[in-house]
């Protein structure tokens, strides 16, 4: 079980991972080695399961970020994610939903042309709602 603490632990990593332990145990008021210990200990326990960072996908050179409900024709799924998977470097997320659509997908394009190319693909193996992402 999780305490005040801990939340709050895990609160400022998810703000910071790079975060040092030093500067962590100031901001939750424990030493150091107190620390280290409870971010230890919620590792092990699969409360953090690891550390990321967040890429400007816009200074990559990907300028349109698109949200793409995807409803598929049949109960057979597997074409459709072998085209996400043959599509990876757009592809940002996939996400199996349940509700209106089948399958969430979040993709980045460096312009309005590939992302056409890429909807005319999909097409041709399921039905998309797309949206763009203007601002986050």
């Amino acid at each position: 079980m999780l305490d005040k603490t801990d939340l709050f632990i895990l609160d400022e990593l998810s703000k910071n991972s790079r975060i040092t332990m030093k500067e962590l145990g100031e901001k939750v008021h424990l030493t150091r080695p107190a620390t280290s210990a409870r971010v230890a200990k919620l590792e092990d326990s699969g409360f953090i399961e690891g550390y990321t960072i967040k890429v400007n996908q816009g200074k990559m050179g990907y300028l349109v970020h698109a949200i793409i409900h995807i409803y598929t024709k049949s109960t057979n799924h597997q074409p459709y994610l072998s085209f996400v998977i043959k599509q990876h470097q757009y592809v940002i997320n996939n996400y199996k939903v349940s509700g209106e659509s089948c399958y969430l997908l979040e993709c980045k394009f460096e312009n309005n042309e590939i992302l056409d190319k890429f909807l005319t693909d999909l097409s041709k193996l399921v039905s998309y709602k797309l949206s763009i992402v203007i601002n986050k």
